[in-house]
Protein backbone atom coordinates (compact mmCIF):
# COMPACT_ATOMS: atom_id res chain seq x y z
CA UNK A 1 0.00 0.00 0.00
CA UNK A 2 0.97 4.02 -0.61
CA UNK A 3 2.21 5.56 2.17
CA UNK A 4 3.48 9.09 2.35
CA UNK A 5 6.05 9.23 5.10
CA UNK A 6 7.07 12.89 6.30
CA UNK A 7 10.40 12.63 8.07
CA UNK A 8 10.96 15.56 10.77
CA UNK A 9 13.24 16.26 13.96
CA UNK A 10 13.56 17.46 17.20
CA UNK A 11 15.36 20.55 15.93
CA UNK A 12 18.54 21.00 12.71
CA UNK A 13 21.20 18.63 12.35
CA UNK A 14 19.58 15.59 14.19
CA UNK A 15 19.95 13.50 11.03
CA UNK A 16 16.76 13.29 9.01
CA UNK A 17 18.65 13.23 5.63
CA UNK A 18 20.39 9.92 7.00
CA UNK A 19 17.18 8.53 7.88
CA UNK A 20 15.98 9.53 4.88
CA UNK A 21 18.20 7.63 3.08
CA UNK A 22 17.68 4.80 5.26
CA UNK A 23 14.12 4.54 4.75
CA UNK A 24 14.45 5.24 1.10
CA UNK A 25 16.88 2.24 0.75
CA UNK A 26 14.77 0.17 3.02
CA UNK A 27 11.67 0.74 0.89
CA UNK A 28 12.92 1.25 -2.06
CA UNK A 29 10.64 4.34 -1.86
CA UNK A 30 10.87 7.79 -3.51
CA UNK A 31 11.99 10.77 -2.09
CA UNK A 32 11.08 14.42 -1.87
CA UNK A 33 12.66 17.44 0.13
CA UNK A 34 10.01 20.25 -1.01
CA UNK A 35 11.73 23.34 0.89
CA UNK A 36 16.00 23.20 0.87
CA UNK A 37 17.58 26.38 2.36
CA UNK A 38 21.24 25.95 1.63
CA UNK A 39 23.00 24.21 -0.77
CA UNK A 40 26.71 25.21 -0.99
CA UNK A 41 27.68 22.63 -0.01
CA UNK A 42 25.45 20.30 -2.17
CA UNK A 43 21.90 19.30 -1.28
CA UNK A 44 19.88 16.86 0.41
CA UNK A 45 18.47 14.90 -2.39
CA UNK A 46 22.22 15.25 -4.33
CA UNK A 47 22.98 13.47 -1.45
CA UNK A 48 20.01 10.84 -1.38
CA UNK A 49 21.39 10.16 -5.15
CA UNK A 50 25.00 9.47 -3.78
CA UNK A 51 24.00 6.68 -1.32
CA UNK A 52 21.19 5.06 -2.90
CA UNK A 53 21.70 1.37 -4.64
CA UNK A 54 18.20 0.82 -5.89
CA UNK A 55 17.21 1.34 -9.13
CA UNK A 56 13.81 2.24 -8.32
CA UNK A 57 13.85 5.25 -6.21
CA UNK A 58 13.07 8.61 -7.79
CA UNK A 59 14.11 11.52 -6.72
CA UNK A 60 11.78 14.18 -6.61
CA UNK A 61 12.96 18.29 -7.61
CA UNK A 62 12.65 20.94 -4.90
CA UNK A 63 9.56 23.31 -5.05
CA UNK A 64 12.02 25.64 -3.45
CA UNK A 65 15.79 25.10 -3.64
CA UNK A 66 16.84 28.84 -1.68
CA UNK A 67 20.39 29.53 -1.64
CA UNK A 68 20.83 31.26 2.40
CA UNK A 69 21.27 28.20 4.74
CA UNK A 70 18.92 30.03 7.26
CA UNK A 71 15.20 29.86 8.14
CA UNK A 72 12.99 28.59 4.90
CA UNK A 73 11.41 32.17 5.31
CA UNK A 74 14.41 33.77 6.17
CA UNK A 75 16.11 32.55 2.85
CA UNK A 76 13.19 33.21 0.77
CA UNK A 77 13.06 36.53 2.03
CA UNK A 78 16.52 36.72 0.57
CA UNK A 79 15.35 36.17 -2.66
CA UNK A 80 12.11 38.10 -3.02
CA UNK A 81 9.67 35.29 -2.52
CA UNK A 82 6.87 34.05 -0.16
CA UNK A 83 6.84 29.91 0.21
CA UNK A 84 3.42 29.01 -0.30
CA UNK A 85 1.75 25.73 0.56
CA UNK A 86 -0.04 25.56 -1.93
CA UNK A 87 2.71 25.55 -4.56
CA UNK A 88 3.97 22.97 -2.55
CA UNK A 89 1.33 20.80 -2.13
CA UNK A 90 0.57 21.08 -5.75
CA UNK A 91 3.95 19.67 -6.24
CA UNK A 92 2.71 17.12 -3.90
CA UNK A 93 -0.64 16.41 -6.18
CA UNK A 94 1.52 15.60 -9.39
CA UNK A 95 4.04 13.46 -7.09
CA UNK A 96 1.36 11.27 -5.93
CA UNK A 97 -0.62 11.50 -8.89
CA UNK A 98 2.21 9.53 -10.77
CA UNK A 99 1.60 6.75 -8.13
CA UNK A 100 -2.05 6.32 -7.62
CA UNK A 101 -4.10 4.57 -9.57
CA UNK A 102 -6.22 6.36 -12.29
CA UNK A 103 -9.33 5.18 -13.34
CA UNK A 104 -9.72 6.36 -17.04
CA UNK A 105 -7.31 9.28 -16.71
CA UNK A 106 -9.22 10.94 -14.27
CA UNK A 107 -9.76 10.65 -10.76
CA UNK A 108 -12.40 9.28 -8.84
CA UNK A 109 -13.91 11.68 -6.34
CA UNK A 110 -16.91 11.52 -3.81
CA UNK A 111 -19.03 13.22 -5.83
CA UNK A 112 -18.83 11.42 -8.77
CA UNK A 113 -17.91 14.45 -11.01
CA UNK A 114 -15.06 13.40 -13.07
CA UNK A 115 -12.19 15.21 -12.02
CA UNK A 116 -9.50 16.14 -15.34
CA UNK A 117 -5.60 16.34 -14.39
CA UNK A 118 -4.61 17.93 -16.75
CA UNK A 119 -7.28 20.56 -17.24
CA UNK A 120 -6.24 21.00 -13.31
CA UNK A 121 -2.20 21.80 -14.46
CA UNK A 122 -2.84 25.12 -16.24
CA UNK A 123 -4.58 26.35 -13.50
CA UNK A 124 -4.12 27.59 -10.18
CA UNK A 125 -2.52 25.55 -7.28
CA UNK A 126 -5.68 27.03 -4.88
CA UNK A 127 -7.68 24.73 -6.94
CA UNK A 128 -5.92 21.23 -5.72
CA UNK A 129 -6.33 22.09 -2.51
CA UNK A 130 -10.20 23.29 -3.20
CA UNK A 131 -10.25 19.46 -5.13
CA UNK A 132 -8.11 17.47 -2.67
CA UNK A 133 -10.74 17.45 -0.07
CA UNK A 134 -13.08 15.92 -2.41
CA UNK A 135 -10.54 13.07 -3.86
CA UNK A 136 -10.65 9.37 -2.63
CA UNK A 137 -7.68 7.69 -3.03
CA UNK A 138 -7.88 4.02 -4.88
CA UNK A 139 -5.53 0.92 -4.62
CA UNK A 140 -2.35 2.63 -6.41
CA UNK A 141 -0.88 0.36 -9.41
CA UNK A 142 2.90 0.57 -7.49
CA UNK A 143 3.51 0.05 -3.74
CA UNK A 144 6.56 2.92 -4.21
CA UNK A 145 6.15 4.60 -0.67
CA UNK A 146 7.64 8.98 -0.55
CA UNK A 147 9.63 9.64 1.71
CA UNK A 148 9.25 13.62 2.23
CA UNK A 149 11.77 15.34 4.25
CA UNK A 150 11.02 18.49 6.33
CA UNK A 151 13.11 21.12 7.13
CA UNK A 152 14.32 21.15 10.71
CA UNK A 153 11.81 20.61 13.18
CA UNK A 154 7.60 21.22 13.28
CA UNK A 155 7.80 24.54 14.04
CA UNK A 156 10.23 25.85 11.44
CA UNK A 157 8.49 28.99 9.80
CA UNK A 158 8.50 28.61 6.23
CA UNK A 159 6.43 31.77 5.78
CA UNK A 160 5.15 34.47 7.88
CA UNK A 161 2.08 32.47 8.73
CA UNK A 162 3.05 29.08 8.22
CA UNK A 163 4.96 26.33 9.49
CA UNK A 164 6.05 23.00 8.75
CA UNK A 165 3.75 21.04 11.10
CA UNK A 166 1.11 23.04 8.96
CA UNK A 167 2.69 21.30 5.76
CA UNK A 168 2.61 17.93 7.17
CA UNK A 169 -1.59 18.63 7.81
CA UNK A 170 -2.15 19.55 4.52
CA UNK A 171 -0.81 16.78 3.44
CA UNK A 172 -2.29 14.43 6.07
CA UNK A 173 0.82 12.45 6.06
CA UNK A 174 2.31 9.45 8.39
CA UNK A 175 4.99 10.79 10.24
CA UNK A 176 8.43 9.67 11.23
CA UNK A 177 9.98 11.86 14.54
CA UNK A 178 14.08 11.43 14.83
CA UNK A 179 15.37 12.69 17.99
CA UNK A 180 19.74 12.57 18.24
CA UNK A 181 20.94 11.68 21.64
CA UNK A 182 22.22 15.32 23.23
CA UNK A 183 21.95 16.67 26.26
CA UNK A 184 18.60 18.43 26.33
CA UNK A 185 17.44 16.40 23.73
CA UNK A 186 14.45 14.70 26.07
CA UNK A 187 12.95 17.98 26.05
CA UNK A 188 13.16 18.53 22.49
CA UNK A 189 11.69 15.22 21.97
CA UNK A 190 8.70 15.78 24.21
CA UNK A 191 8.03 19.18 23.26
CA UNK A 192 7.96 17.56 19.26
CA UNK A 193 5.85 15.00 20.69
CA UNK A 194 3.25 17.23 22.47
CA UNK A 195 2.76 19.17 19.00
CA UNK A 196 2.05 16.34 16.85
CA UNK A 197 -0.66 15.46 19.42
CA UNK A 198 -1.71 18.38 19.43
CA UNK A 199 -2.35 18.45 16.06
CA UNK A 200 -3.59 14.88 15.58
CA UNK A 201 -0.78 13.87 13.41
CA UNK A 202 -0.37 10.24 13.06
CA UNK A 203 2.89 9.66 13.86
CA UNK A 204 4.66 6.23 13.24
CA UNK A 205 7.30 6.43 15.80
CA UNK A 206 11.08 7.49 17.00
CA UNK A 207 14.86 6.88 15.23
CA UNK A 208 17.40 7.76 17.31
CA UNK A 209 20.59 8.81 16.30
CA UNK A 210 24.05 8.34 17.96
CA UNK A 211 24.35 7.39 21.53
CA UNK A 212 25.59 10.06 24.22
CA UNK A 213 23.47 8.54 27.15
CA UNK A 214 20.56 5.80 27.16
CA UNK A 215 17.27 7.34 27.81
CA UNK A 216 15.94 6.34 24.53
CA UNK A 217 13.57 4.14 26.01
CA UNK A 218 12.42 6.96 28.43
CA UNK A 219 11.36 8.98 25.47
CA UNK A 220 9.66 6.22 24.12
CA UNK A 221 7.37 5.55 26.97
CA UNK A 222 7.10 9.30 28.06
CA UNK A 223 5.73 10.03 24.56
CA UNK A 224 3.75 6.89 23.90
CA UNK A 225 5.17 6.27 20.20
CA UNK A 226 7.20 3.33 19.83
CA UNK A 227 10.62 3.17 18.78
CA UNK A 228 11.12 2.08 15.23
CA UNK A 229 15.30 1.70 15.83
CA UNK A 230 18.78 3.29 17.05
CA UNK A 231 20.96 4.51 14.22
CA UNK A 232 24.40 3.88 15.87
CA UNK A 233 27.08 6.57 15.99
CA UNK A 234 29.09 7.12 12.45
CA UNK A 235 32.06 8.96 11.61
CA UNK A 236 31.46 8.71 8.37
CA UNK A 237 28.40 8.09 6.03
CA UNK A 238 28.80 5.63 3.15
CA UNK A 239 26.77 3.99 1.22
CA UNK A 240 27.87 0.69 2.13
CA UNK A 241 26.78 1.82 5.91
CA UNK A 242 23.47 2.96 4.65
CA UNK A 243 22.41 -0.08 3.04
CA UNK A 244 23.83 -2.02 6.02
CA UNK A 245 21.00 0.05 8.00
CA UNK A 246 18.12 0.20 5.75
CA UNK A 247 18.58 -3.97 5.76
CA UNK A 248 18.50 -3.92 9.49
CA UNK A 249 15.38 -1.35 9.50
CA UNK A 250 13.16 -2.94 6.65
CA UNK A 251 11.50 -5.16 8.51
CA UNK A 252 10.14 -3.12 11.59
CA UNK A 253 9.51 -0.15 9.14
CA UNK A 254 7.36 -2.52 6.31
CA UNK A 255 5.37 -3.62 9.90
CA UNK A 256 4.20 -0.14 9.92
CA UNK A 257 3.69 0.86 6.62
Amino acid sequence: MFNTIFITGIGTDVGKTITAAILTEALQADYWKPVQAGYAEGTDSEFIRSVITNKKTTVHPETYKLKLAASPHIAAREEGIEIELNKIYYDYFKIINNQQSIINGEWSIVNKTPLNIQSLQTQDSSLITHHSSLITHSSPLTTHHLIIEGAGGLMVPLSENEFVIDLVKKINAKVILVSRNYLGSINHSLLTATACKQNNIDVLGWIFNDHYMDYEDEIVQWSGYPKIASLPFVKAVTTEWIYKQANIIRSNIKLIT
